[in-house]
């Protein structure tokens, strides 16, 4: 299986981290990376496999050198280091010179799971795992993981948007790679973004999840909302412990009442439509061959704001109304369709505690 085979501080708990920083399945793969969450922190690890001719190593050695942080922002910045270390710790095993140096340089001061500040992390550790080699599979790093996203998901974007705004538990199945799936998980829980002030003191985070595997199934089964990704497809049979499942592009949900949101109506195909506008404008005012990843991903994550945004704004005006009553216009005007997103508005309602009334569905009424 797999182990710990060094880390820095020496004292810090680690349980676990070997299988969340090398994905079930890894073996298959030549290099893959994967973002994690441990307690409190996020991880990123970068994962490589190299063949030896080693009796003892069974044909291949196997490692991951990963980082921990409290967010996980700017985890990235360090994956060219990771994936440079790996590959040196696979060629050179043994050799922590520059992993030491690296953390004496970023060590900080976080908070321990009781809240009260401690100075031992950033964590750094190398699970070492020996299996038989297998056929190469090469991964890509999207230069732009939203651009990536929407391309993948299409119009189904708009789905998954809905039962992220309604902070459902929802679990992303993928063989490996697992690292551009982890974006995938990212750019989920991106597309619930609010900037109100004031709103849903009472509603669950949207909590990225990243990677979880058989190891987190106790830590989720206690969790109301969460997104995450996992290489393990057991999980398909464990339905109390996820509300939507997404397996490639399909997106699906065991729950009846939620069954209605899996449809594309004719108000998401209009966002759809305007945020590829939006796209297509943003890459023409770009020069040729700029990279503009960066700008794309403010647009889309800016896209949804600006949606949620609308649609809380109407529906706290209406709230402070006299007669509270929400109306198919109410509805076009948040760019929703008064029929087809009606159950999802009833959910909208519900898991944020607003106070209103739809008469959407009463022909008197509309």
């Amino acid at each position: 299986g797999n182990m710990v085979e060094w880390c820095l501080p020496q004292d810090i708990d680690l349980e676990g981290v070997e299988f969340k920083s090398m994905a079930s399945g890894s073996h298959k793969i030549q290099s893959d990376f994967i973002y994690f969450r441990k307690g409190l922190c996020f991880g990123l690890a970068c994962f490589a496999n190299m063949p030896v001719e080693s009796e003892l190593e069974r044909g291949a050695r196997m490692k991951s050198v990963g980082i921990l942080s409290p967010s996980y922002t700017l985890l990235y910045r360090y994956m060219h280091f990771l994936e440079n270390q790996v590959r040196h710790q696979l060629e050179m095993p043994g050799h922590y010179s520059h992993l030491e140096a690296f953390y004496d340089d970023k060590k900080g001061v976080l908070p321990d799971s009781q809240g009260t500040p401690t100075s031992q992390q950033p964590v750094h550790w190398l699970p070492s795992i020996h299996r038989y080699m297998y056929p190469e599979m090469k991964i890509t790093h999207p230069a732009g993981c939203m651009s990536q996203f929407i391309k993948f998901f299409g119009e189904q974007i708009l789905v998954l948007w809905k039962f992220a705004l309604l902070r459902k538990r929802i679990l992303i199945f993928s063989p490996p790679p697992v690292g551009v799936v982890c974006y995938r998980v990212y750019c989920c829980c991106c597309l619930a973004n609010v900037s109100l002030p004031g709103l849903g003191g009472t509603v669950p985070e949207s909590k990225p999840f990243f990677y979880v595997n058989v190891a987190d199934i106790e830590m989720l089964e206690t969790e109301v909302s969460y997104v995450a990704c996992t290489t393990e497809k057991i999980f398909e049979e464990k339905r109390d412990l996820y509300d939507v499942y997404v397996d490639n592009q399909n997106v699906k949900t065991h729950h009846e009442h939620l069954q209605p949101l899996l449809k594309i109506n004719n108000a998401d195909k209009e966002k759809y439509r305007r945020l590829n506008d939006q796209r297509q404008m943003l890459m023409y005012s770009q020069e040729v061959g700029e990279d503009c990843s960066s700008c794309e991903e403010d647009l889309f994550i800016l896209f949804f704001m600006e949606q949620n945004n609308r649609i809380f704004q109407t529906l706290m005006e209406v709230s402070a109304s006299q007669d509270k009553t929400l109306t198919a216009e109410h509805a076009r005007g948040m760019g929703l369709d008064p029929q087809g997103d009606r159950s999802f508005l009833m959910d909208l309602l519900e898991v944020y505690g607003i106070d209103v009334m739809l008469v959407i569905d009463n022909p008197c009424c509309t």
